[in-house]
């Protein structure tokens, strides 16, 4: 190998490892799946499976991401459920602020419906606001709180909840009586173990919870997820 070309393949190796390597977080901040490899991962807003239709900003990668502190207990969680043949299944963690400013720019836009029937049948989109659905700062991006289900650890089928993730109405209530008892044992097993690790639950989404005594309570951070 001539000089030039051991200078080309060494340029050409710092660009791939470069492209390789994840950015650095902020203090206190970590990739989950660095510590939990068997964690299933699917970030809805990184892809177009949600109630918007579209990639949302600041979601660059389906990295999860959460503060060291719920991570830890998140690791606790999954193994065990791991001993019972259930695993988790994480749809969001760290939100960027400027993902939550996208979402309150389409719920602006009442022209915008396509995907009302999936997620919001019964909710007028005018009223997604005033119905707690949407807000202009969530408790993801201070970066302890998770959106999760349950899934087979056999098969990686989700068990049924009796509504779908991100559904904007009651039968998404943790305590809604309108579903089969198989179902509301499924979302209690949920429930019961997120709350025995320190989560408390949001009782109008059955798959959302915040670490109680959070690190960063009053910060919301807006670094993108790559």
């Amino acid at each position: 190998m001539n000089y030039k070309t051991l200078i080309y393949a060494i340029v050409f190796g710092l660009i791939v490892l470069g492209f390789n390597q994840k950015k650095a977080l902020p203090e206190g901040f970590v990739y989950v799946q660095s510590e939990i490899p068997d964690l299933d991962v699917e970030l809805r807003y990184y892809g177009t499976n949600n109630f918007i239709g579209d990639t949302i900003d600041g979601y660059k990668s389906n990295n999860l991401i959460l503060t060291k502190a719920a991570t830890e207990k998140l690791k606790l969680i999954h193994g065990e459920l791991q001993e019972q043949n259930l695993c988790l299944k994480v749809f969001d963690g760290y939100r960027p602020q400027r993902a939550v400013n996208h979402f309150v720019r389409w719920a602006r836009d009442l022209s915008d419906t396509i995907n009302k029937v999936q997620f919001y049948p019964s909710v007028k989109k005018r009223n997604l606001f005033k119905e707690g659905y949407i807000a202009s700062q969530s408790g993801h991006s201070r970066g302890s709180t998770i959106d999760l289900t349950i899934i087979n650890g056999n098969t990686g089928v989700p068990l049924d909840m009796g509504s779908p993730f991100d559904f904007f109405g009651q039968q998404s209530w943790v305590n809604y009586e309108g579903i089969s008892e198989v179902q509301k044992k499924n979302r209690q097993l949920l429930q019961t173990v997120m709350l025995k690790h320190n989560f408390r639950n949001y009782p109008k989404e059955w798959w959302h919870f915040t670490l109680r005594g959070e690190p960063f309570p009053d910060t919301y951070f807006d670094f993108e997820i790559e």
